[in-house]
């Protein structure tokens, strides 16, 4: 099946289209329904009625973004009309969805001209909460997004013509900076002068670029102030006429600093490329195919040539989904009445020092594993990179705020964590911890200190004052691989090779010295084993955690730190505890990764641990006890076990949250089963600790939740050691390292107590 049809059965099958609208809210129950309709709807609107700003209290206003278009101008296809752009326009909406959680409703109007766009758009305004016009061709589209932009008193964004603007030039704020130049004295041509090209030349003269030195092209030449006198171009391509001969683009380009080519293949040679200034910056935007292609661009000349184009598979892409979702999310989030020009510098100054930030491995992972560093090949984001959200909206935001158009005041800080959470309830849950853990800083040893991606984690980890990390290993290779990544930090670097650490050898010598360990091989662990080294460390107190695992199978880097550290005082067991976040819910799911099969006191040390591991989180506990069976509905030692334990539990004083079971997985977590069936239950909410009976169903059944059921997944969290320990998953992310550091942290705050 080729990629044609492929498309058309992605946007046939059931239900057809690409979005829908879903509630919000419950609807099961009669007084549900009275709520969400009639008679109780009367009442937000007379609220309404009374002040129209309580439309964003009480509808989804303020978070509803109309997508306009006629169609006439649909990119890659031109004049199609209105209904053939509803698949764009959709396809748009779930852009917005996707990358910034915004609603949207596609509007497609079948009008040509401007003034009827102009009337349907703004009789509008109290549905939306700003409007985005797409696919409308010039010059109309300059006229319409200019009246709406004056009578409409919610954003208006023409995304064809500042999305590509902004996008570009934060790729450009960033070239400049590798070829050493500045945007004052930057001479750049541009190869278009449509809706998109006029637009980003005025928006490069935001940036600093002089007006004077931008000379713009359309396909008769030059636009020259003789065209503009003899009224040869419109008003809007007049703004840029320049008083220089008649010429071509081959002309326009000698001498050049940067070319932007936002007009059509292949019009700019190689020839045009070795004539323009040294270091040139060349931003080939036409789709699909560039006014030059990417490697002829890179063959044409020996010095550097940063190169951006609008494809994915070329270095440098400019998309405008950098852009448009979080302009509008901090625009809408501090109600804004326009998107104005301090927004969208906010918009690209922010991408760019984004691009110069260590990119995460999912993103990196993302696009094939391959080397993403701020250099020429990479001067702005990529799409997928999850941070972009809470980057580019609060500078959005701030810079509404700070121009006058926002009209709610907002906590730039506080809002960042409220962006964070719209990426899942996972980043939510850590926030709350790695909060607690910038509070207060601790020494988190990680033994793989040579890995690279520990090197990364401890430079987030540094950076954003969640720990002090002290990286265990080499020190030539991890100083070369700090160096090669181009980070900025200078780590605690605890080399086994250049000290005897004498006093470590001789504390693992009396802990172990009747278990089988002579000196000298007391000795030789703490030298050549980082899992020794960092657990002797935490052990007499110069780390407060530690982190290993990363290369290491589970139960050998597990081994070390119990055979040092130990257990916590009545504590016999330790246990593996996962979190998993779903959408409106977390369940701490234990033990998955340690006790193979633990009798009744083992699972109640094991529910007791998850219930601290909860709090961490700011979670109050509720412990169900699982088994395939309900309140001795089956009887048998496996069952009885289970069962023992929660009634154990029941009756220590010292427990402190409600607990129950034995309990099938569902009679736990459905409301419906456990109040209306089992009301007896000790549960009077669903359950939100998960104790399995055993490794193999604890294992089984986070790893189906997570899979099956779509929940992000934190851990495995070490529970019951003397002091912080958290054993990672080999091929465990950068991500993941820094979310156990902060768990690991937490717990040593704890402890100080």
């Amino acid at each position: 099946m080729g990629l044609d049809e492929d498309a058309l059965e992605y946007h046939r099958s059931d239900p057809p289209g690409k979005i829908e609208i879903a509630t919000t809210k419950s609807t099961n129950t009669q007084r549900d329904l009275s709520l969400a309709y009639t008679p109780g709807v009367a009442v937000p609107c007379r609220r309404i009625a009374d002040n129209p700003d309580d439309a964003y209290a009480y509808t989804a206003k303020g978070n509803l973004v109309g997508v306009i278009s006629n169609g006439s101008a649909v990119l890659g296809l031109g004049n199609i009309g209105a209904g053939a752009s509803k698949p764009v326009m959709e396809g748009k909406g779930v852009l917005f969805k996707r990358f910034a959680d915004i609603d949207v409703f596609d509007i497609e109007l079948d009008f040509d001209e401007a003034e009827d766009i102009i009337h349907a758009t703004r009789a509008m305004e109290p549905t939306f909460g700003g409007i985005n016009l797409e696919d409308i061709k010039a010059p109309e589209c300059f006229e319409i997004e200019e009246t709406l932009r004056e009578e409409m008193n919610i954003p208006v964004f023409h995304d064809d013509q500042h999305g590509t603007a902004i996008i570009s030039g934060a790729a450009l704020l960033n070239a400049v900076e590798l070829v050493e130049k500045s945007l004052e004295e930057v001479k750049v041509t541009f190869s278009g002068a449509g809706a998109s090209a006029l637009a980003t030349a005025k928006f490069y003269v935001s940036l600093g670029v002089r007006k004077e030195n931008i000379t713009v092209c359309d396909s008769t030449g030059i636009i020259t102030t003789e065209r503009a006198e003899s009224g040869d171009v419109n008003e809007y391509k007049a703004e840029f006429a320049r008083d220089l001969p008649e010429g071509g683009l081959a002309d326009a380009v000698e001498g050049a600093d940067v070319l932007v080519g936002l007009s059509a293949p292949n019009v700019v040679s190689q020839d045009m490329v070795r004539s323009m200034a040294d270091n040139p910056i060349i931003h080939a935007m036409a789709n699909p195919d560039p006014e030059i292609p990417y490697d002829e661009a890179k063959a044409a000349r020996d010095d550097l040539v940063i190169m951006a184009t609008g494809r994915s598979d070329y270095p440098n892409q400019v998309n405008n989904v950098l852009g448009f979702p979080f302009i509008f999310r901090g625009a809408l989030d501090v109600r804004a009445t326009e998107i104005n020009e301090a927004m969208k510098v906010a918009c690209a100054r922010a991408l760019a020092d984004l691009a110069k930030e260590d990119v995460p491995d999912e993103v990196v992972k993302a696009y094939g594993d391959q080397p993403l560093q701020f250099g020429p090949e990479y001067i702005i984001p990529k799409p997928v990179d999850p941070r972009v959200l809470f980057e580019v909206a609060p500078a959005v935001a701030e810079a509404a705020m700070e121009s006058g158009s926002a009209r709610r005041e907002i906590d730039v800080d506080d809002y960042r964590e409220q962006l964070e959470a719209r990426l899942g309830k996972s980043r939510e849950m850590m926030r709350i911890v790695l909060n607690k853990a910038k509070s207060d800083p601790k020494r988190v040893a990680l033994a793989e200190g040579s890995d690279e991606k520990m090197i990364r984690a401890a430079y987030q980890l540094a950076e954003e004052g969640i720990a002090e990390p002290v990286l265990l290993g080499d020190r030539e290779t991890i100083g070369g691989t700090i160096t090669g990544l181009g980070l900025e930090f200078d780590p605690e670097i605890v080399d086994p090779d250049e000290g005897t650490y004498s006093d470590y050898a001789d504390r693992l010598y009396e802990r172990r010295k009747r278990k089988g360990i002579t000196r000298s091989e007391a000795g030789d662990l703490v030298r050549k084993d980082a899992n020794y080294l960092g657990s002797v460390m935490v052990e007499c107190g110069d780390a407060d955690a530690l982190l290993t695992g990363l290369t290491h199978h589970y139960p050998s880097a597990l081994r070390p730190p119990l055979e040092v550290i130990g257990t916590a005082p009545d504590t016999d067991y330790v246990s593996g505890v996962y979190l998993l976040t779903f959408k409106n819910r977390v369940v701490f799911c234990a033990d998955a990764t340690v006790n193979q099969d633990p009798n009744e006191e083992v699972l109640a040390e094991i529910a007791r641990h998850t219930a601290d591991v909860a709090r961490r989180f700011n979670v109050e506990p509720r412990v169900a006890m699982l088994s395939y069976s309900n309140f001795g509905s089956v009887d048998n030692e496996g069952t009885k076990k289970v069962r023992r334990a929660a009634r154990a539990l029941r009756a220590d004083p010292e427990v402190d949250f409600p607990v129950d079971g034995e309990m099938q997985a569902d009679t736990a977590v459905v409301e419906d089963i456990l109040r209306g069936t089992y009301e007896f239950s000790e549960l009077e909410e669903p359950a939100n600790v998960l104790v399995f009976p055993n490794l193999e169903a604890g294992n089984i059944g986070y790893k189906l939740l997570q899979r099956l059921g779509g929940a992000d997944a934190i851990g495995p969290m070490l529970a019951g050691m003397a002091k912080p320990v958290h054993v990672l998953q080999r091929g465990d992310e950068v991500n993941d390292i820094v979310n156990l550091a902060g768990v690991a942290v937490t717990e040593a705050q704890g402890n100080d107590g």
